[in-house]
C-alpha cells in the first residue's frame, strides 16, 4: 500500500468498500461478488458489522489456484500482510489475564476497541482489529511508560476476550475484596503461615467466585481439557488444564480465592465443603455453550497448601463413537466382534491409567446395547451415567465393593456385566463365576500389554484351568497424540530409524511420514486431539495350553504373536504409515519390552 493511501486511510475505520477492493485487486474475489454484496449491504445498513465479518459470512472460496475459504481468520491474516502489521492468533492459555488487565483499564480499551496481550519491562503488546487508528498510540504509550507495538486479531475474538478477560480479572478483584474487614480464615494448611491484616476466605456462593467458576468450566470445554487441576501454593493458587495428555498453565490466582473456588465446585459436585481434611469424590453433570452434557468427576486430596482438587472431563460423544473413531483397524474390530459374539465369557482391557480403557468399555456396551439385552455395571465411580445401562457405584463406607456388586447383579438377571476395574483376587474370582454361570463379562485391568493381563490374574490367584474355561480375550491400549492436519508435513522415511523401530519385527517401511510442524491451531505444538492403538490378544487352543500355573510371560507373548496378535508397536506403526502420528510419539507410549 502507497503512502498516500496510507495518509489518507488514517485515523479511519475499515470499511466495506475498501477491503472489497483490496480483495479484488490481489485477485482473492470476482467484481461480481463486490458489485453483489455492496448492493445486499447497501439495502441493510443498520447494523454495525465490522466488514472482515460481513465477508466472511458469506462462505467465499478465494478465487485463486488452489482456492481456499475466505474464513474470518484467513481474511485476518491477509489485512494484517496488506497492512505491514503481525498477525496474532489469541491462545487464551498463554494470556496473563491479571498482568494485562493491570495496564490498560477496561473503560479505556473497550472505548478504543483495543486488548493488551502481552507486557514485559520495556513494551506492551496491544491487538486492534483497526489498522489505519492508532491517535491512542502516543498517549497510552505515555500513560503506561512502555513502547506500543500494535499485532492485528479477528475482531470477534477482540469482542469476546474484551468481555472475557476484563469480566475474569474484575471478578478476582471482587472476590478478594468482599472479605475486607473480616479476620483471615483458618484454611486447612499443613504448612500454615499466621499473617496479620490479610483478608479472609470470600463466601463459595459469592458472585465473583461463581463467575470465575463458571468461565473456568466454560474455558475447559473450549480448549478440549479432559483434565482441570487446581493446585494450591504457599503465595498463589495454580490452575491448569491437560490438553491431549499434556498439562498447561492456564491462571494463576491468589491462594485466598483458591479455596472458596474449590469449595464452590465441592458444592456443585454435592461433596462436604467443611471436610478439608479426607480425600473426597463427587461428579457434576452440566451443559456447555455449546448445548453439548457433560459429565464431570471431582476428587479432592489435601496436601501442603490445601486442598487440591482435579476435575475429570467426560465426553457423551465419545460413547456414540465407532470403534473406527477410537482407532480400532479393521483386523482390530473383527478380533473384538469375534469376542462380543460370544453369550459368555470374560473380556479384559488393559493399559496404564488415562489410556482410554473406560472409554473403551462404554463405547463397546453402547455399540452391542439392545432393548432385549440387560446390561448391569459396577463401577468406582460412574464415570457416565448412560440411560441404556443399569450401572451401580462402589460405596465402601457401606460395604459394597466390587465383589459383593457382582454378586448383586447376578440376582439382577443380567445379560452382560462390566466390572469397572479387577483389583483382588475376590473380585476376580466373582467375575469368573459370572462367566461361567453365562454371562458375558467385560472389565478393566492394570497391565502393559495383553498377555501380562492373564499372568497377572494367575499371579492373584485365580486357577488357570478357570482362564481357560472363562477368558475370551484381552485388548491392550495406549493412547497417542495426532499430528495436526493442518500442519503437518510430509518427508521421506528415515531408513535407519525406521530399521531400528521395526526390530525384530521388520515392519515395511512407509514411502513418507509426517512430522509435527506447530501452528495456531494447535498451540504450536504440531499435534491435536488422540487416537488409540491396540493388542489384541483373541484366546485359541495353542493359547489355552500355554496358560498354566508356570506361566511364562515371554513364552506367552511370543504364541500369542504367533496366534495372529499384532502388539502395540504393529498399531502404532500403521498410525504412522496412515500419516497420524510420528516415531517419537509412539515410542512415549509402548511398553518398556516393545521399545
Amino acid at each position: 500500500m502507497n503512502n498516500t493511501a496510507k495518509n489518507q486511510l488514517s485515523e479511519n475505520k475499515l470499511d466495506l468498500d475498501y477491503i472489497l477492493d483490496q480483495l479484488e485487486k490481489d485477485s482473492l474475489i470476482k467484481q461480481q461478488q463486490r458489485v453483489q454484496l455492496t448492493n445486499i449491504t447497501a439495502d441493510n445498513n443498520k447494523i454495525q458489522v465490522h466488514p472482515l465479518i460481513t465477508i466472511a459470512e458469506q462462505g467465499w472460496q478465494s478465487t485463486t489456484k488452489p482456492g481456499y475459504p475466505l474464513t474470518l481468520e484467513t481474511l485476518t491474516k491477509w489485512l494484517a500482510e496488506k497492512v505491514n502489521h503481525p498477525y496474532l492468533r489469541i491462545d487464551p492459555l498463554k494470556i496473563d489475564v491479571q498482568k494485562i488487565t493491570s495496564v490498560v483499564s477496561q473503560a479505556y480499551a473497550s472505548k478504543l476497541k483495543i486488548l493488551p496481550v502481552e507486557v514485559n519491562e520495556t513494551e506492551l503488546t496491544i491487538a486492534t482489529c483497526e489498522p489505519f487508528i492508532s491517535a491512542w498510540e502516543n498517549e497510552l504509550s505515555r500513560i503506561a511508560k512502555l513502547k506500543i507495538k500494535r499485532v492485528i486479531i479477528n475482531p470477534r475474538d477482540l469482542e469476546r476476550y474484551l468481555i472475557e478477560f476484563y469480566g475474569v480479572s474484575k471478578s478476582i478483584v471482587g472476590a478478594v475484596g468482599t472479605k475486607k474487614d473480616e479476620p483471615i480464615a483458618l484454611i486447612q494448611n499443613f504448612e500454615q503461615l499466621v499473617k496479620v491484616g490479610k483478608t479472609g476466605e470470600p463466601d463459595a456462593n459469592d458472585q465473583h467466585i461463581v463467575s470465575i467458576v463458571d468461565w473456568l468450566l466454560q474455558f475447559a470445554f473450549e480448549q478440549r481439557a479432559s483434565d482441570i487441576h487446581l493446585e494450591p501454593r504457599r503465595e498463589k493458587g495454580r490452575i491448569r488444564f491437560r490438553i491431549d495428555s499434556v498439562l498447561h498453565t492456564v491462571h494463576e490466582l491468589p491462594v485466598v480465592l483458591m479455596g472458596a473456588i474449590t469449595s464452590r465446585l465441592k458444592s456443585l459436585g454435592r461433596m462436604d465443603v467443611t471436610d478439608r481434611r479426607r480425600p473426597q469424590d463427587g461428579r457434576v453433570k452440566t451443559i456447555t455453550p455449546a448445548g453439548k452434557e457433560v459429565e464431570m468427576r471431582l476428587s479432592t486430596m489435601p496436601t501442603t497448601f490445601g486442598e487440591k482438587l482435579v476435575i475429570r472431563i467426560f465426553d457423551p460423544e465419545m460413547l456414540v463413537k465407532t470403534f473406527k473413531e477410537l482407532g480400532f483397524t479393521r483386523h482390530d474390530q473383527k478380533q473384538l466382534d469375534e469376542m462380543l459374539d460370544n453369550p459368555h465369557g470374560i473380556i479384559l482391557i488393559t493399559g496404564p491409567t488415562g489410556s482410554g480403557k473406560t472409554t473403551t468399555l462404554y463405547s463397546t456396551l453402547n455399540q452391542i446395547a439392545k432393548p432385549e439385552i440387560n446390561i448391569c455395571t459396577i463401577e468406582d465411580p460412574i464415570e457416565m451415567v448412560e440411560p441404556q445401562f443399569n450401572q451401580m457405584q462402589v460405596q465402601q463406607s457401606i460395604g459394597v465393593d466390587f465383589a459383593s456388586g457382582v454378586r448383586t447383579l447376578l440376582r439382577q438377571d443380567p445379560d452382560i456385566i462390566m466390572v469397572g476395574e479387577i483389583r483382588d483376587p475376590e473380585t476376580a474370582d466373582i467375575a469368573i463365576q459370572a462367566a461361567l454361570t453365562g454371562h458375558l463379562v467385560l472389565s478393566s485391568l492394570h497391565t502393559n500389554d495383553a498377555p501380562s493381563a492373564i499372568t497377572r490374574l494367575i499371579d492373584i490367584g485365580t486357577q488357570p484351568f478357570l482362564l481357560n474355561a472363562t477368558m475370551q480375550g484381552v485388548i491392550a491400549q495406549r493412547l497417542l497424540r495426532t499430528l495436526c492436519v493442518h500442519c503437518k508435513q510430509a518427508e521421506s522415511t528415515n531408513k535407519q530409524a525406521w530399521q531400528e523401530f521395526s526390530k525384530p519385527n521388520k515392519l515395511k517401511m512407509p514411502a513418507k511420514i509426517y512430522n509435527p510442524v506447530g501452528c495456531d491451531e494447535c498451540r504450536h505444538t504440531g499435534y491435536m486431539g488422540r487416537t488409540g492403538i491396540y493388542e489384541i490378544l483373541k484366546m485359541n487352543t495353542d493359547i489355552r495350553n500355554n496358560v498354566t500355573i508356570n506361566t511364562n510371560l515371554n513364552s506367552l507373548r511370543e504364541v500369542a504373536i504367533n496366534s495372529g496378535m499384532r502388539p502395540l508397536k504393529i498399531s502404532g506403526a500403521q498410525k504412522i504409515a496412515d500419516g497420524l502420528t510420528t516415531l517419537e510419539e509412539v515410542y512415549s507410549v509402548l511398553p518398556h519390552q516393545q521399545i
